[in-house]
């Protein structure tokens, strides 16, 4: 099936097609509530008739109840499909929110991934309201979820971004699939634990004495054989013992089993929902290494990930067995959940370690899936060119990818070995504080995989570090200037490390006195750039815009600028070169009534 290229388009058709389909359900729904009412009642009168007025063997009453049954059976299949056409009536209207830029506070926000420590995440708005990691992440699972973050907050290498590249631009087009992780991954992010699942897949057996296993069954075996003699002969002395012996082996060992068999019944259950993802993914085909190594590794002993879940499903469902009142006891002469619960151990020595794999790989296909659908709905932005050539930053029409596109003005950035840092000056509100979370944010994504925000990028491998928003700590007693030099500290560090740094400082040490700022800033500067870095500076003193005289070349000052307009002053975004020979500050004091 030919998909449509535009997104808006695609979502109308497919969300018009949902929203048919589970109309449709919601009817046959209420007429078959009302037929099993029907029924229910007609089952009802002809008891009354067949054992009170004896009109007809009761016999016939099997035929209602029979019909009542077939009737229950299609109303949970017709239920089940309504849920999943409506969970796929609010995927497509997520899409739609965020191409209408409606976005903000809809789905997932990654409040727990933030980390205050991080040298730019809080900077850059990654985790949070309105947030880079909400706009992106269509992940259901937590896994999915984690995945995307970390590949958020640490930089890739080229050779494994190239790889996201391809697997992103191979499941751009697949809306399908990114429907149908969403549909079925909804109960999965609600209910699933996957550490936990992972760590019953690796735990150690708590039922792994052989001794005992064949103990088990030997006792099975001669309860089974007293109680053929006693209903044989009449005999039920043996039995009775036997029985005894039983209960004393259920007592001495109920401990174990009891926390072996919860154990499993949650994972079992946990597993069989993930197992409808794998599902899906064992049916798709793909073309790219990464993703072909991705569906390769969920295999285990040639048999796909859904198929062994069977196993331990199927097995699961005979132990749940032993609740019925019927069978409860033969399940007590057979130790029918100590017999299970041996099996059960079996499976997860066997393929207990294969589960962080399905779910690493799963998660990752949710990642890439995430990628792929913002890679979907913003056509116009293109991967970047990556560069084996470092230090290097080079975008032309770099704009924001949090902004509306109607409030987002679009600037050229350029950072090499030559030119090492922008001195970028201007009046409070210009846009300097925009500027450097659009340079940061569009890195974080090109080193993610993921296409940018701009007309053009070209970028080497680099480690991010900014001082944008740092705050002080009442908790901790420090200050600003304290939380901002130890910042600096951080990423004078992270300059030394192997990867070129790409600094991102906001009014630099602002702080304390003039005097002290101005040397102070000179010197981080300066000590970031013989450590190899790049990297842009905002200030609004213009004594600090001098830095870039005493690193030229390797300096540039550029600015923004401001004008009066009908006596307010407005602001046009454009970077400008050199520095800027006017302030906005007493302007917009008077602005709001002071008397200066």
């Amino acid at each position: 099936m030919l998909m449509n290229s535009d997104p808006r388009s695609e979502y109308s058709q497919r969300l018009k097609l949902r929203q048919a389909s589970a109309a449709r359900c919601d009817s046959i729904h209420h007429r078959l509530g009302n037929t099993r009412l029907a029924v229910f009642i007609a089952a009802a009168v002809m008891a009354y008739c067949a054992l009170r007025w004896q009109l007809f063997s009761a016999w016939w009453l099997a035929t209602p109840v029979c019909g009542f049954v077939a009737l229950m059976s299609w109303h949970s299949h017709v239920l089940r499909n309504l849920q999943r056409f409506k969970r796929a009536i609010e995927f497509y209207e997520r899409g739609f929110a965020r191409l209408d830029e409606h976005w903000e506070g809809a789905g997932e926000q990654g409040d727990r991934f933030v980390d205050p420590a991080h040298p730019y995440a809080q900077d850059l708005d990654l985790f949070g309201k309105g947030s880079l990691f909400q706009l992106l992440c269509s992940a259901r699972t937590r896994a999915g979820e984690r995945i995307l973050a970390s590949w958020l907050k640490k930089p890739a290498s080229l050779e494994e971004i190239r790889s996201r590249q391809g697997a992103v631009e191979e499941l751009r087009p697949n809306l399908a699939l990114r429907e149908d992780l969403a549909v079925l991954g909804t109960d999965i992010g609600a209910v699933v634990d996957p550490d936990a699942l992972i760590k019953w897949g690796n735990g150690a057996a708590l039922l792994k004495s052989l001794p005992l296993r064949i103990l088990a069954a030997l006792i099975a075996l001669l309860t089974l054989a007293s109680l053929i003699i006693w209903l044989s002969t009449g005999q039920h002395l043996w039995f009775l013992l036997i029985v005894l012996i039983e209960l004393i082996f259920i007592y001495f060992n109920r401990h174990t089993v009891k926390e072996a068999v919860g154990r499993a019944e949650k994972a079992c259950q946990d597993l069989q929902l993930f197992s409808l993802v794998l599902a899906r993914l064992e049916g798709e085909q793909f073309k790219t290494d990464y993703l072909s190594k991705l569906r390769r590794a969920l295999d285990r002993d040639g048999f796909p990930p859904s198929r062994l879940i069977a196993r331990l499903n199927y097995l699961n469902v005979l132990l749940d067995s032993r609740r019925n009142a019927y069978f409860a006891p033969i399940a007590f002469i057979f130790l029918w959940e100590m017999q299970l619960a041996f099996f059960i151990e079996d499976w997860r020595r066997q393929y207990g370690g294969a589960i962080a794999g399905w779910i690493g790989a799963v998660a990752e296909l949710e990642a890439l899936s995430s990628l792929a659908g913002y890679a979907y709905e913003h056509p116009e932005d293109p991967f970047p060119e990556l560069s084996d050539q470092s230090p290097c930053f080079e975008g032309r029409g770099l704009g924001h990818p949090l902004l509306p596109d109607a409030k987002c003005v679009r600037n050229d950035v350029k950072l090499s070995a030559e030119e090492r840092v922008l001195v970028v000056s201007g009046s409070n509100m210009s846009g300097k504080s925009t500027l450097l979370r659009t340079v940061g944010i569009n890195a974080v994504l090109a080193l993610a995989g993921a296409p940018v925000r701009a007309r053009h990028l070209r970028i080497s491998p680099l480690a991010v570090g900014a001082s944008i928003r740092i705050l002080d700590s009442l908790q901790e007693g420090t200050s600003r200037f304290y939380a901002e030099i130890t910042r600096l500290r951080k990423l004078a560090s992270l300059a030394d490390g192997p990867v070129p740094l790409m600094f991102l400082l906001d009014e630099l040490l602002h702080g304390t006195n003039s005097h002290d700022r101005r040397i102070g800033a000179e010197a981080v500067i300066k000590g970031l750039v013989r450590r190899g870095a790049i990297g842009l500076l905002t200030t609004h003193d213009l004594a600090l815009a001098h830095i870039a005289d005493a690193l030229a070349p390797q300096a540039l000052n550029v600015h923004f600028e401001d004008h009066i307009e009908n006596g307010q002053i407005a602001f046009d975004f454009l970077l400008r070169p050199g520095i800027v020979k006017k302030s906005n500050a007493l302007e917009l004091m008077r602005s709001i009534g002071l008397e200066v």
